[in-house]
């Protein structure tokens, strides 16, 4: 929960929550619906989402609530929408009212406003090469974001970037971390499996290496599966000979 003392500044809130959110995921969700109490503005709260566009994958990382992640989500089924706009040509996107809107065409209004929302204000994050990120405010009322709150919504993005940026970077470095360790898991099975048939069929390593990749393609499986299988295989049966089913006791080998 983020401190309501008044001498706090946007900032020091942010950096509070930082510290305090269980994880990134809980981080961004809090962030969303302080984003979304700061812009509405006149006590009023407006639906905030956070849209983050990354190896042309769209996703909301952070939502004040279902109904905006919903209303998000709409955007990336049709392809097109403000939120998607704003990220990608990193510019502010207005949409006054949704029933006078027509420039993703009939749809995307249409959709988002049968969730009885009206009025749509879209601003990008400047992440400096980390990803592309847009914030994303929706109000019941039409004409909601005035001159006025699109002032106080530029000045809020500019003052969190910094601090959404850091957010992202380091959930980025933990899923490159995880996919790390998953190829090195792949490799090690692999280097393994190559073993096995080297062991089993006294043949080289690229005779082995050829004989697994064949079978890989043969069985239309992926390589890491198939070593995976064939490990699995040895540590729970003995050693089999390379891919053929038991056809006696487990626990007995069959010649290869």
């Amino acid at each position: 929960m983020l401190p309501t003392d008044s001498t706090w500044t946007t900032i020091d809130r942010i950096q509070n929550l930082i510290l305090e959110s269980a994880d990134f995921e809980d981080f961004l969700n809090e962030l969303a619906r302080f984003s979304a109490h700061q812009v509405a503005g006149n006590g009023d709260d407006a639906l905030c989402g956070i849209t983050l566009l990354r190896e042309r994958k769209a996703l909301t990382i952070g939502w004040s609530s279902d109904a905006a992640r919903e209303v998000d989500e709409i955007q990336y089924s049709l392809a097109q929408g403000p939120c998607l706009t704003a990220a990608e040509e990193d510019r502010e996107v207005h949409v006054p009212d949704l029933l006078e809107e027509n420039r993703w065409g009939p749809d995307y209004a249409a959709a988002v406003a049968s969730h009885g929302l009206r009025s749509v204000l879209s601003l990008p994050f400047n992440l400096e090469g980390e990803a592309k990120a847009a914030l994303n405010l929706y109000s019941e009322a039409a004409h909601k974001f005035d001159e006025r709150a699109a002032d106080r919504a530029r000045g809020y993005t500019r003052e969190v970037s910094q601090a959404l940026r850091l957010a992202i970077r380091i959930a980025l470095h933990a899923d490159s971390a995880k996919n790390l360790r998953a190829a090195m898991e792949s490799r090690t099975a692999i280097d393994i499996a190559v073993g096995i048939v080297m062991a089993q069929s006294r043949c080289s390593q690229e005779d082995a290496v050829r004989i697994l990749t064949e079978t890989s393609s043969n069985r239309n499986v992926k390589l890491r599966d198939i070593a995976k299988s064939l490990v699995d295989s040895v540590d729970s049966a003995g050693t089999l000979t390379h891919f053929e089913e038991p056809v006696q006791e487990p626990g007995r080998s069959r010649a290869g």
